[in-house]
């Protein structure tokens, strides 16, 4: 039977069609995107999977800067822990030289000396980032490591803890702390004061006092708003029949001077041993801190008690130096390991990413290959419901012919 009412065919036609061109646009999108599961609606279970996945690559990414930072760190210690080491065998080859009684030693202590400020600039330059490993100012830190993500979901991370070594020879710590209007002492090693004083006249008192057991090589260093002043005590301030004391306070003050900032001032007081009173005659809060160097308090503390000058103290020497220089090397080794454990972590880490990747694409990419013979086949399957509609449609004309 005919109907001009209702085409069956065409409505077979119709849908075939619809369901061609839907998959068609699927295809079509996948060429584009490059991906099979573009969104949640393509598949929602490897979508959840692969966004997951992609969430621990970018945090490996992470990662991977944190090792390379912590490595360069790692890396400039360890140079400057062989630096030192070398430095030191230089200076043992100058002891060695001062166990000859025909020889003037007093030069060769003045080449130990000149040495042994090296090592210093070495061990204070020897900072990435702010961060310094061989000045004794830190014990241990953590380099982030890896992410660790649980059966459970939950997700850790670790780290790699690198063992800090104190090549300095004096040592920094904070402990005592100096309150505005009261008088603050700097007494033993570690003390350190902090300050503020106010604009237009503000004052405050420091008082240097050491109890008699100044050493050659200890420092007091002052800070005043973003300048900084500091005073080595020396041999002769020791050996002074005056008060060490006074002639570090002065000494201090001389430094403080010299650094020529306005409308502050720093007066001795005579009547005080080894007080210096600041005041502040400027229009703005001056913050001013400081802190007192151990010289012996180093790792390579006893390298600047050395003294060649006699036969004595060069047979003394012979046997400091070799402890220091094992010193030296203990630190370089200890440093060249964790480097190359970090190294070997940020490759680890690095082919872990890949390989996350990887396994991102194999679930959510497109197969290019089979998209493309699939969008040939859709597209000769789409002529063909085309034009089998196009046929379903002109069904109803021939029923004109039965009224002719």
């Amino acid at each position: 039977m005919s109907s001009i009412l209702t085409n069956s065919s065409s409505m077979v036609a119709l849908q075939t069609l619809k369901g061609i061109n839907s998959n068609l646009s699927k295809t079509q999108d996948e060429i584009s995107t490059g991906k099979s599961v573009a969104s949640a609606k393509d598949n929602a279970a490897v979508w959840a999977i692969s966004k997951v996945m992609e969430a621990d690559v970018k945090g490996f990414k992470g990662i991977s800067d944190s090792l390379a930072l912590g490595e360069s760190t790692v890396a400039v210690a360890r140079q400057a822990a062989e630096t030192v080491t070398d430095l030191l065998t230089e200076v043992k080859g100058k002891i060695v030289a001062a166990q000859e009684d025909n020889v003037d030693r007093a030069k060769i202590q003045t080449d130990i000396d000149a040495l042994v400020d090296q090592i210093n600039t070495v061990v204070g330059a020897a900072q990435f980032n702010g961060l310094n490993l061989v000045d004794g100012s830190q014990t241990t830190v953590d380099v982030l490591a890896s992410l660790d993500r649980q059966s459970n979901g939950t997700v850790t991370t670790s780290s790699i803890s690198i063992t800090a070594q104190d090549l300095s020879t004096g040592g920094y710590t904070a402990s005592n702390i100096f309150s505005a209007s009261t008088a603050g002492t700097i007494s033993t090693a570690g003390d350190t004061f902090v300050t503020t004083l106010d604009q237009a006249g503000g004052s405050d008192d420091l008082t240097i006092a050491n109890g008699g057991t100044w050493a050659a090589g200890d420092k007091v260093s002052i800070t005043i708003g973003d300048k900084t002043a500091s005073y080595t005590v020396t041999s002769n301030d020791v050996l002074a029949s005056s008060s060490t004391d006074d002639l570090v306070a002065v000494g201090l003050k001389n430094a403080i001077d010299s650094l020529g900032i306005a409308n502050f001032s720093v007066d001795y007081d005579s009547a005080n041993p080894g007080q210096l009173v600041f005041t502040n005659g400027g229009t703005a809060d001056l913050s001013v801190t400081g802190q007192f160097r151990n010289a012996g308090s180093g790792g390579l503390g006893t390298l600047s008690t050395i003294d060649v000058s006699t036969a004595s103290g060069a047979a003394a020497a012979l046997t400091e130096i070799e402890t220091l220089i094992q010193t030296g090397i203990d630190a370089a080794a200890e440093f060249g390991s964790a480097e190359k454990r970090i190294d070997i972590q940020n490759t680890f880490v690095g082919k872990l990413s890949d390989a996350l990747r990887a396994g991102i694409g194999s679930m959510v990419d497109a197969d290019m290959e089979e998209a493309s013979a699939r969008l040939q086949a859709l597209q000769v399957q789409q002529q063909l419901g085309i034009q089998s509609l196009s046929i379903a449609n002109q069904a109803p004309q021939n029923v004109l012919s039965l009224f002719r």
